[in-house]
């Protein structure tokens, strides 16, 4: 069979010497080499170098510092840090604030996480597609724009016991006493509690929202062809879709709480009769009142740890169902 030459067709004979014939097509394997090159992965890192510099200082360099300063009695004088056998460690067990601190921390994080996880899933499928859902959405999120500092002192004039309007409310219902919200250890945390889930609740709705615009519609419609109602709808649908921004939220709320205090130090400063102070406000106590910075970095290292360890175990709680299963596929 005489096997027949084809024209370069000005393509040029590299290009004609890639060329074949398939199915009377003419096909040529050849790829013009690229005008800009790969970048080498040197230069992705010499990119990132000055990031990886500045983050190394503002948090490398202090997490060392702070484990160092937990080893050590460190004087604020200057005369010199001395090593002292673990003993701001060994303390620590024996230091009932300290403990009482965690135990306040966790009942203050818990009734923060589900009142604002709570109303703030329902708030969100409310105004989800509503008439009025970009007003209100908007003015829900007016308490997160304000810096904590502004929120506790407007609800400290709120809660006063001689011209606080809440204070004037509830005691005309004959809900309190005539101790202030604030004055009594019974009431103290429930207020807290309040300002924290006013401010931030927003954020929940906001994340939450953004989540159930990302629900796929045929899958809720296919459920509701098979009779579910709009109830059955959310829990077997959207809920399971909205696992992954749930986890960001409640993330973002719990290390919130066990940072912020800046509402507490304004609202009852850790009283009445340290009912309210929880870990981070001892902390605060600790290190700059007291100067104690070696048992303050100890104190510091142990909300450290204990903050990444809870934060694994609620990524591990909130995963998404669908990975799960697509993990299960995979293996079988």
């Amino acid at each position: 069979m005489a096997v027949s030459t084809l024209p370069n067709d000005g393509l040029g004979a590299e290009a004609a010497a890639g060329m074949t014939m398939q199915n009377g097509a003419r096909s040529i394997g050849y790829g013009p080499s690229s005008l800009n090159p790969t970048p080498s992965k040197r230069y992705y890192f010499y990119l990132m170098l000055p990031a990886i510099v500045i983050l190394a200082c503002i948090t490398i360099y202090p997490f060392f510092w702070l484990i160092y300063m937990s080893l050590h009695t460190v004087d604020v004088g200057g005369a010199g840090d001395v090593w002292n056998d673990f003993k701001n460690w060994t303390r620590l067990g024996r230091d009932r604030k300290f403990q009482d601190g965690w135990w306040l921390l966790i009942k203050y994080s818990a009734m923060c996480m589900l009142l604002e996880v709570g109303l703030g899933v329902l708030l969100a499928v409310l105004l989800n597609n509503s008439r009025y859902e970009k007003i209100l959405v908007t003015i829900f999120l007016m308490p997160m724009m304000m810096a904590p500092v502004i929120a506790g002192l407007v609800w400290y004039y709120l809660y006063n016991g001689t011209f606080g309007w809440y204070h004037w409310l509830l005691q005309s219902a004959g809900i309190l006493g005539e101790t202030s919200i604030l004055g009594d250890r019974g009431t103290a945390m429930i207020g807290i509690v309040i300002v924290d889930v006013w401010q931030w609740t927003p954020l929940i709705i906001l994340i939450t929202l953004a989540g159930l615009k990302r629900v796929p519609r045929d899958q809720l419609e296919a459920n509701m062809v098979d009779g579910a109602g709009p109830l059955r709808n959310f829990f077997q649908i959207s809920l399971p879709n909205l696992y992954p921004f749930l986890l960001i939220a409640i993330l973002l709320r719990f290390m919130d709480n066990f940072r912020f205090i800046d509402a507490i130090l304004v609202l009852t400063g850790g009283g009445p009769a340290n009912s309210t102070k929880i870990l981070p406000t001892y902390l605060f106590d600790v290190s700059f009142q007291f100067f104690k910075l070696g048992r303050g970095a100890a104190i510091a290292l142990t909300l450290l740890i204990v903050t990444i360890i809870l934060g694994l175990i609620l990524v591990r709680v909130f995963d998404s169902p669908a990975s799960k299963t697509g993990q299960t596929e995979a293996g079988s």
